[in-house]
């Protein structure tokens, strides 16, 4: 079955940095889709970035444009998220998505989420 386990969350500062990773499994990698997309607390799932199977794209929320770099890894069946700048705004949970024939920002379209990694930004 499809298993997405997103790890590399933690605490950093402000104007930090970290790196996340999503391992995944049960399904050809190389042929879907990849996500990473995030919850603040008391608020709606909000789509990060997104990145076709082939590596192009890729694409980013105008919330981290510039800051976030998705990439992936289709030898290694592994899709990564480098966060630098990091801003409070950024705390929230993150989850990585696969799905087929989705939108890519659309995240409701999307079949398969990990359990989602913590981030927390905070002096």
């Amino acid at each position: 079955q499809v298993e997405l386990v997103e790890s590399g969350g933690g605490l950093a500062q402000p104007g930090g940095s970290l790196r996340l990773s999503c391992a995944a499994s049960g399904f050809t990698f190389s042929n879907y889709v990849m996500s990473w997309a995030r919850q603040a607390p008391g608020k709606g799932v909000e789509w990060v970035s997104g990145i076709y199977s082939d590596g192009s794209g890729p694409y980013y929320a105008d919330s981290v444009k510039g800051r976030f770099t998705i990439s992936r890894d289709n030898a290694k069946n592994t899709l990564y998220l480098q966060m630098n700048n990091l801003k409070p705004e950024d705390t929230a949970l993150y989850y990585c998505l696969t799905g087929v024939g989705v939108s890519l920002r659309q995240v409701h379209e999307y079949d398969y989420w990990g359990q989602g990694t913590q981030v927390t930004v905070s002096s």
